[in-house]
C-alpha cells in the first residue's frame, strides 16, 4: 500500500493556529490515483457503512480528524476509552471506529484490502491492520457514562457489530450527503483556514449546535465576538435524534437570523457533517479539537454542551477541559454560563449577570419549543428572533406535510 500511502498528502499549515498533532491530514484520493484505486476497488470485499461511519468518511476524508488516518486499532481504541488519549499520548475523547459482525469479520484476513461503501457505491480503501473484540458496556459507562439504552448512543453501541476492524483509509469518493446537503457550506478544514487568512481573521472563535439560534445564542455568540477578530458558526448536520429539528430547517434559520443581526464581515456559517454521539463531556473535548482543525483558536462551551436527557451535569462539558493541560487541548475554551432574557433586565443575561427571580426571566424547554412549533405558534420574541420563528414554523408544516400519507 506504499503507493497509496503516498497519496496521503500533508495540507502545508496556512496559518498560526497548528491542526491537532501539528499536521492536517488529507486522505482523499486525486486524479488517476484514484481512478486505478476505485477499479481495484470493484474487485474487493464489500463492506457497508452506516450513518456514524458514513460521518466519519467524510470528517476522515480532509483531515477534520487528524490527526486519524483510518479507524483505530486496538491500542488507540483502549487508550482512548480509558484515558481519552491515543497510544502516541495525544488527547483524543472519543473512539472512531468500524464495527462489523462476526460472520462478516471471519473472512478478512490482516493486510487484506477492503471496500467501505453506501449502498453500493465505494467510498474508500482500507486495509485491515487489526480485527479485534472490545466490551460494549465498559465502552458506554466510560464514554456515554451509562449502560442504559434509553441513551441514543449507548443503543447503537451495544446492537452493533461485535468485532471492530482496525486500518487506516484512502477516499476515493465522498458520502452522498456531501454533494446533495448544504454543498456550498460544507468547507473542508483546509478551506477555512484559508478562508479566515484571506479575511484577515487571526483569533477565531467556534461555535457548535444543533438546535435554531435562540437569543440566548445570540448573546453568546456577540459576547465571544467582542474579543475576537470572527465567528465561524458551525452547525452539526450529520445524523441527530429524530425529535430534533432537521437539518435543512436549522440552515434556513442560520441563515435568516445572519442576514438580518450579524455584521457580515465577522461571521462564516458552514457546516459539521458529524453524527451526534451525545457524549456530553468528551464529546465537548472532541468538538473543540476538530474544530482547531477547522482553524478555529477559540470554542464556545455553554450550558450542557452535547448532552442528552439527564445523564451529565449542566456544567460537566466545561470541567472536563480543567482536568488537561491548556497546551494539550490547544484551543481556548469560552466557558457561557445560562443565558436567558430577563423581563426586569430587559435584555439576555446570564445567571452570573442577573440579580432578579426566575419568575422574571423567559424560557422555554426544547419540549416545549417544539410542541409550539407544530402547534404554527411563534415563539416569544424574547426567546427566538420572528425570523426564526417564521422559518421554522414553515419548516415543520412542509416536513410535517411531505410525512402525510
Amino acid at each position: 500500500m506504499t503507493d497509496l500511502q503516498s497519496s496521503a498528502n500533508v495540507v502545508a499549515l496556512l496559518d498560526v493556529s497548528p491542526p491537532h498533532g501539528g499536521q492536517l491530514v488529507n486522505r482523499m484520493m486525486r486524479g488517476q490515483m484514484r481512478i486505478a484505486v476505485q477499479e481495484r476497488a470493484e474487485e474487493l470485499t464489500k463492506v457497508e457503512l452506516n450513518p456514524f461511519n458514513l460521518s466519519d468518511i467524510e470528517l476522515l476524508a480532509h483531515g477534520a480528524m487528524s490527526p486519524l488516518t483510518g479507524f483505530m486499532g486496538q491500542t488507540d481504541y483502549e487508550r482512548v476509552v480509558g484515558e481519552m488519549r491515543l497510544s502516541n499520548n495525544l488527547l483524543w475523547s472519543l473512539p472512531v471506529t468500524l464495527p462489523v459482525d462476526r460472520e462478516t469479520a471471519s473472512g478478512f484476513q490482516i493486510g487484506q484490502e477492503i471496500a467501505l461503501c453506501e449502498e453500493g457505491r465505494v467510498l474508500a480503501v482500507m486495509e485491515v491492520a487489526e480485527l479485534f473484540e472490545y466490551d460494549k458496556r465498559r465502552e458506554a459507562e466510560l464514554v456515554y457514562g451509562t449502560t442504559d439504552e434509553s441513551h441514543p448512543s449507548v443503543s447503537r453501541l451495544l446492537h452493533q457489530g461485535d468485532i471492530l476492524v482496525g486500518g487506516e483509509i484512502w477516499v476515493v469518493d465522498l458520502p452522498a450527503a456531501a454533494s446533495i446537503e448544504f454543498p456550498e457550506l460544507r468547507h473542508t478544514p483546509a478551506q477555512t483556514r484559508r478562508m479566515f487568512a484571506r479575511r484577515g481573521w487571526r483569533r477565531i472563535v467556534g461555535f457548535q449546535t444543533r438546535n435554531p439560534i435562540h437569543r440566548a445564542h445570540e448573546y453568546i455568540q456577540k459576547a465571544a465576538l467582542e474579543i475576537v477578530d470572527g465567528l465561524f458558526i458551525h452547525p452539526l448536520v450529520g445524523e441527530t435524534k429524530p425529535d430534533d429539528i432537521p437539518a435543512d430547517v436549522r440552515i434556513a434559520s442560520y441563515q435568516a437570523i445572519l442576514r438580518d443581526y450579524y455584521p457580515a464581515d465577522s461571521v462564516l456559517l458552514g457546516v459539521f457533517p458529524a453524527a451526534m454521539r451525545y457524549a456530553g463531556p468528551r464529546e465537548a473535548i472532541f468538538h473543540a479539537l476538530v474544530r482547531k482543525n477547522y482553524g478555529c483558536t477559540h470554542f464556545i462551551v455553554g450550558r450542557d454542551h452535547a448532552g442528552v436527557g439527564d445523564y451529565y451535569g449542566t456544567y460537566d462539558a466545561q470541567l472536563i477541559f480543567d482536568t488537561f493541560k491548556r497546551d494539550e487541548v490547544g484551543i481556548e475554551i469560552l466557558p457561557f454560563d445560562y443565558t436567558f432574557y430577563c423581563k426586569k433586565c430587559g435584555m439576555v443575561v446570564s445567571s452570573k449577570t442577573c440579580p432578579h427571580d426566575r419568575e422574571n426571566w423567559i424560557f422555554l424547554s426544547g419540549t416545549q419549543v417544539r410542541e409550539m412549533l407544530e402547534r404554527g405558534e411563534m415563539l416569544p420574541p424574547e426567546f427566538t428572533r420572528p425570523e426564526v420563528s417564521k422559518v421554522l414554523i414553515d419548516g415543520i408544516k412542509a416536513r410535517n406535510n411531505n410525512d402525510s400519507p
